[in-house]
């Protein structure tokens, strides 16, 4: 950082340290590698860093989020065919949460074409609007709504067993 944000450092790493694991997540969701999306992450908080002085009294995670998003499908046009794993690390652990009915979903999602999985990981995890997920990926609402749509459609068909969860997430 520059000598005029070492008063603003403090912010930032507490800013850090509290949405980190979220954005972790939804980094690991889009890009089904635990690898590149810390390798995102970690690109996309430098990025922030540097803008930081700007940056940290609009929406810093939303700033993220769009690096985040946007490095991601950067990758994805660099590699230009989705790289379809059946190695799928299994999350922690946690209380309340049925771990084979997760793990079934972290398969089927990573099973989708890249666009509809960042679509989805927008809307239902991230809980963003249609128009700031468009605004996010660089795309139309129309088109955000037809890929959540055929990719909620696929989901059921990959995994017949998430029926119930995913009546749930089209209402």
């Amino acid at each position: 950082m520059r000598s005029k944000d070492v008063n603003s450092e403090p912010e930032f790493v507490a800013f850090v340290q509290a949405r980190q694991h979220r954005l972790l997540r939804s980094a690991y969701l889009i890009c089904g590698d635990h690898h590149l999306a810390e390798d995102l992450l970690q690109n996309a908080l430098v990025k922030l860093a540097l803008r930081w002085s700007r940056v940290r009294d609009g929406d810093p995670e939303a700033f993220v989020r769009t690096i985040l998003y946007r490095d991601a499908v950067s990758w994805w046009r660099r590699i230009r065919r989705e790289r379809l794993g059946t190695d799928i690390p299994e999350p922690p652990p946690e209380q309340g949460h049925d771990v084979p009915t997760r793990l079934l979903f972290v398969r089927a999602l990573g099973r989708l074409a890249p666009r509809q999985r960042a679509v989805l990981v927008l809307r239902y995890f991230d809980d963003l609007s249609e128009a700031r997920t468009a605004e996010v990926l660089g795309i139309s609402i129309g088109t955000v709504k037809s890929q959540a749509s055929d990719g909620l459609r696929r989901l059921r068909e990959l995994a017949p067993e998430l029926g119930d969860a995913l009546r749930e997430v089209s209402r």
